[in-house]
């Protein structure tokens, strides 16, 4: 599921900009207006998917423009919620599989990563392709 979410950028007297996400009520900060769009995308993906984990919706943006102060630069940051699980959501689950015991013999023989197998069948099938 891909969003927009409007993001605002608040120089900071020491350099850089804080950012927040009214939509969320998340913030990040950065030092350049593209590290701050970056870490806005992270800070939101991140967000994203770990309220799909504990069950909640994730909420639609109310507007894509919001009121600011004439010092704060607001712009629009994308997030695809559904690459950015696959990108960066790391954990691994334990799976038990059964097969012959001739085939066995003879994929550990031959030195087969069975974890590996399964992953490149299951991404092929599913029509799944690394980043």
């Amino acid at each position: 599921m891909k969003q927009v979410y409007p993001i605002i950028l608040t120089p900071e007297q020491e350099g850089g900009y804080s950012v927040s996400v009214p939509d969320l009520s998340i913030g990040t900060q950065g030092e350049t207006v593209a590290e701050c769009i970056e870490m806005a995308r992270d800070a939101i993906g991140l967000w994203g998917i770990c309220e799909q984990d504990a069950g909640r919706a994730i909420p639609q943006p109310t507007a894509l423009s919001i009121p600011h102060d004439p010092s704060q630069l607001v712009t629009l940051v994308d997030i695809d919620f559904e690459a950015y699980r696959r990108a960066n959501d790391m954990r691994t689950i334990r799976k038990n599989v059964t097969l012959q015991s001739w085939l066995n013999d003879m994929a550990e023989k031959a030195g087969v990563n069975f974890s590996q197998v399964l992953q490149d069948a299951l991404k092929q099938r599913l029509g799944v392709t690394d980043r």
